[in-house]
């Protein structure tokens, strides 16, 4: 007797096939049969009108700290991932030593914007050393699968102290010694190695990210580590991701395939286009297919929606530091809002000069033509004449009467996006061609980080929603391949080869959904992180279950009480 049958649903297998009816037989957590499935099942749901897919494979998150506490792992789950990987550029919690859990924090803080004093209260160490916190996460129970990787922060710091802090050169022994940590965590089943070498990544202090200006003795060595065993990713954030070098991304695209090349494992970098020069993401794709000419696997990753700011009250904006807004600044958003529509206050806050302006507001000043409304459900890409500054101009009033009435829409709620990367011509044509790229990779979603103002582990349920289904500004993309993207190729790239696929054998990871019900909500702040700390969290509609090794997790966005989820341990071989 088979444990689940799903009957009649659309099946969309994650191969790139045609989608096709038909049923899927689950047993002891696997997939048994598909097509017409005649036997008996103790459990049966019928998925007339639904598509069923694999479960979605985030490869980028930071839920280093979260997956100690949350087995959920929201909101990720909320958007059809049953698998994540974290551990990402360069941060994370292990190796550590006792003294230096707060330094750890504080790393994580400054990089990923996630609240210290939740952290702080949150995480529970009970772990030294790298293999350690893989056990400590395995006796976790928990919802989703998780993966890991090896960060270079914690390595640096474990072993060279304030110099590895300090990103003081690393030494002949140095580099041999956080080899020797990585190739441990590597057998003890972590994914991958993690670096950052973007300015743009510094600790609360203030610090780049150790390891930010590593010698390439340096990340050879530890790359070594990888090819000795011939397992795990090398990942990174790349030197001017952000377009603050415009030479840095090519010269890093110069040693990454000599690494891969000499290591004979993938490199896998975030990718994106940026104001600066808003075709040298072209470059960097070109450079990559020339890579893999000459042996090297250089894997770009990429998103499938503009990397944002979020501006609003429940966030930041540029009124909160003037003397009028600080008077009511506490009040909850109904009596705020109650205030800000009086004619007198916003005339105030208006005309007034602000008080120690938090140094976020260049970033309002210098882009008003690229602040844009999101409405509910939300709109990411909307047309040049939307913006701010265009609205403005239109109507003949300053750009920040313009933005103090929008910011009082939905009562309050109303959220402004900021268009940091991937929007330079007012449009996505540039991420739909790095989507495309056979070479790229699908993440940067960020799952767990950026509570304050970005809300983008959503990114997978935006690829089916926009990308497949809504879009009018260009062409659309096709459900199977959208499908594919982020389950079969994400999997391999991080060698779960036991995921990712609707066929026998496989893991039986899977999303029920209402494709025609299926929508984006507004992201809204919530205070619901340990310490009481602050979050923005996007939920989604449409998503009808999600299962994780057979037995569904959530229904309807609501949580079973199922906790199937386990840490993955290495790469993972495809069924016989």
């Amino acid at each position: 007797m088979h444990d689940l049958v799903i009957k009649g649903g659309t099946i969309v297998d994650g191969t790139g096939a045609p989608a096709r009816t038909g049923d899927i037989a689950i047993e002891d957590g696997r997939i048994q049969e598909l097509g017409a499935v005649n036997g008996a099942a103790r459990e049966t749901i019928d998925a007339d009108g639904l598509l069923v897919t694999p479960g979605w494979v985030d490869i980028h998150t930071h839920y280093d700290g979260q997956a100690t506490w949350d087995p959920l792992l929201t909101p990720s789950c909320w958007h059809g991932v049953t698998t994540v990987v974290m551990g990402n550029c360069g941060v994370g919690f292990a190796p550590v030593r006792p003294d230096k859990h707060d330094w750890l924090i504080g790393l994580m803080e400054g990089v990923e914007d996630i609240p210290g004093s939740a952290l702080a209260e949150g995480i529970r160490w009970s772990w030294e050393t790298f293999p350690e916190y893989l056990d400590a996460l395995e006796s976790f129970p928990r919802a989703l699968d998780i993966g890991t990787q090896v960060p270079h922060g914690p390595v640096r710091g474990y072993v060279m102290g304030e110099r590895g802090a300090k990103n003081e050169p690393a030494t002949p022994d140095d580099i041999d010694a956080m080899a020797g940590i990585v190739k441990e965590g590597i057998q003890a089943g972590a994914l991958g190695f993690s670096t950052s070498r973007t300015i743009f990544h510094r600790a609360v202090d203030g610090e780049p990210v150790p390891g930010t200006f590593a010698a390439e003795e340096e990340l050879f060595g530890i790359g070594r580590a990888l090819g000795e065993l011939g397992a795990g990713l090398f990942e990174l954030a790349p030197a001017g991701v952000m377009g603050e070098d415009l030479a840095a991304p090519e010269k890093e695209v110069a040693w990454m395939r000599k690494l891969s090349a000499a290591i004979g494992r993938p490199v896998t970098f975030a990718l994106a286009q940026h104001n600066v020069e808003p075709d040298q993401w072209r470059k960097l794709l070109d450079l990559s297919d020339q890579a893999a000419e000459e042996g090297a696997q250089l894997v770009p990753q990429v998103g499938s929606r503009p990397t944002m700011l979020l501006i609003g009250h429940q966030t930041f904006h540029p009124f909160m530091d003037k003397p009028s807004y600080k008077a009511i600044a506490d009040l909850p958003l109904a009596q705020r809002v109650e205030q800000l529509r009086r004619p007198d206050v916003r005339t105030r806050i208006l005309s007034e000069k602000p008080v120690d302006e938090d140094p976020m507001m260049f970033l309002i000043h210098s882009g008003l033509e690229k602040i844009f409304p999101l409405g509910d459900p939300p709109n990411y890409e909307p047309a040049p004449e939307a913006s701010i500054s265009a609205i403005a101009k239109r109507e003949g009033r300053t750009a920040y009467e313009v933005l103090y009435d929008l910011m009082l829409e939905l009562e309050g709620r109303q959220l402004l996006m900021l268009a940091l990367l991937g929007y330079s011509h007012g449009n996505l044509e540039a991420i739909r061609a790095m989507l495309e790229h056979p070479r790229s990779a699908f993440g940067l979603g960020d799952g767990g980080a950026h509570c304050g103002a970005i809300c983008d582990a959503s990114m997978t349920t935006f690829l089916l929603t926009h990308w497949v289904r809504d879009r009018e500004r260009g062409p659309r993309l096709p459900l199977e391949w959208a499908v594919r993207k982020m389950t079969h190729d994400t999997a391999r790239l991080y060698g779960l080869n036991d995921r990712g696929v609707l066929a026998p054998g496989r893991k039986a990871d899977l999303n029920l959904i209402d494709f025609e019900r299926l929508q984006l909500r507004l992201p809204h702040m919530v205070f619901d992180l340990p310490s009481g700390a602050r979050r923005l969290i996007q939920e989604a509609e449409g998503y009808v279950a999600t299962l994780v090794s057979g037995q569904v997790i959530l229904r309807e966005g609501e949580d079973s009480g199922a906790r199937p989820g386990r840490l993955i341990r290495g790469a993972q071989p495809a069924p016989a």
